[in-house]
């Protein structure tokens, strides 16, 4: 997988979120950044990407995941935006 396969499957299955991907092969760090995450526990939020990637996991298309999730105002005060 690409890290644009990536992006479009998350951008298909979760709105209003913008998506920063890194990574390569089956090995990917999403940053997910949107209004969705407000109020949710962190357990939650993980839960969602997840959810949203479930068929490509289960396939072993994807192996290892690593995410972030933000609101806009977490994202805004986070430092340097972590690079994304």
């Amino acid at each position: 997988m690409q890290p644009s396969d990536v992006k479009s499957r998350l951008e298909n299955q979760i709105d209003g979120c913008e998506f920063h991907i890194q990574g390569e092969g089956c090995n990917f760090q999403v940053i997910a950044v949107g209004d969705v995450f407000d109020g949710m526990s962190p357990v939650k939020r993980q839960q969602l990407i997840y959810g949203a990637l479930s068929d490509e996991i289960a396939s072993g298309a994807l192996h290892a995941i690593t995410i972030k999730t933000f609101t806009p105002a977490q994202w805004q005060a986070a430092p340097e935006n972590l690079g994304a």
